[in-house]
Parts: C-alpha cells; sequence; structure tokens
C-alpha cells in the first residue's frame, strides 16, 4: 500500500509540476477535461494517496524495512 500511495503521489506531483511550468494538466488531456468522471476519480485517488503518504511523517524506520 506505502508503495502504490507513494507512486501515486509522484505521478500528482508530477502533474501539478506540468500545470506550473507548462500550464498543461496530463489528467485532464488523457482522461476528457478536469471536469469529466474519469479525471475527477483520479483526482481523487491521488488526494487520497497523498493523504496516506503524510503517515511517512510519523512513522519510525521507514527507510528500513521489515523492522
Amino acid at each position: 500500500m506505502d508503495t502504490l500511495a507513494l507512486i501515486l503521489s509522484i505521478i500528482g506531483c508530477l502533474n501539478w509540476g506540468l500545470v506550473g511550468i507548462f500550464q498543461f494538466d496530463l489528467v485532464a488531456w488523457l482522461f476528457g477535461g478536469q471536469g469529466s468522471l474519469f479525471s475527477r476519480i483520479v483526482y481523487t485517488v491521488v488526494g487520497l494517496a497523498g493523504l496516506w503518504c503524510v503517515s511517512f511523517l510519523f512513522r519510525k524506520n521507514i527507510l528500513v524495512e521489515g523492522e
């Protein structure tokens, strides 16, 4: 779950970078605009993944697997 959340958060960060630098929303472009159902689902899933990643800040030994 952590890896999936991190991958989705990275995708979201890259999309925001594209929006900030080039004013190009890749998710909206791929899925039919910001208001389309699928785009909204993608935005929601990425947002939830970002919230999950906040828990990384409060975990002990996040860099060491299996402890």
